[in-house]
């Protein structure tokens, strides 16, 4: 497999990350005001912790929580671009993407002791991390098939 593959197919799939969390953003945007719901702070807090980094005030933590959500969503597209080398159709390309994604967060936010482990958060709020997942993961696939046009 020549380097020039590798780089396309990773860079379609930061740009079809990048559509990926837009649909993310927007599916947890409304479930949290349907929910009445802060949106979640894991993410930025295990950034946060991974990097040295503490934002001063509640402004400064939206802004890194922004920053976080769109650089970690738009990074993992480039999985989505590994993952299409090896040419397994759409829904299984999407199956191993949200498996992935979802699976390192399931992982890695409990470690970082910013999120419970998934059993101990209950079964709705399981299926609704799960969704929200799967949610990025297939308009990732959708735009990642489009670049082809």
């Amino acid at each position: 497999m020549a380097m020039s593959e590798v780089a396309a197919a990773v860079g379609k799939g930061l740009f079809a990350g990048a559509a990926g969390t837009a649909a993310m953003t927007l599916s947890s945007s409304l479930e949290a005001k349907l929910r009445e719901r802060e949106p979640s702070s894991a993410p930025a807090d295990a950034a946060g912790k991974l990097l040295g980094v503490k934002p001063r005030d509640e402004a400064g933590q939206a802004r890194f929580a922004t920053a976080v959500h769109w650089a970690y969503g738009t990074s993992w597209g480039a999985v989505r671009g590994l993952i299409a080398l090896r040419s397994p159709g759409a829904t299984s390309a999407t199956a191993q993407h949200w498996a992935a994604v979802w699976g390192s967060s399931l992982v890695m936010l409990p470690a970082l002791d910013v999120a419970p482990a998934v059993w101990e958060s209950g079964a709705e709020e399981a299926a609704i991390d799960a969704f929200h997942h799967l949610v990025y993961a297939t308009a990732t696939t959708v735009a990642y098939s489009l670049l082809d046009y």
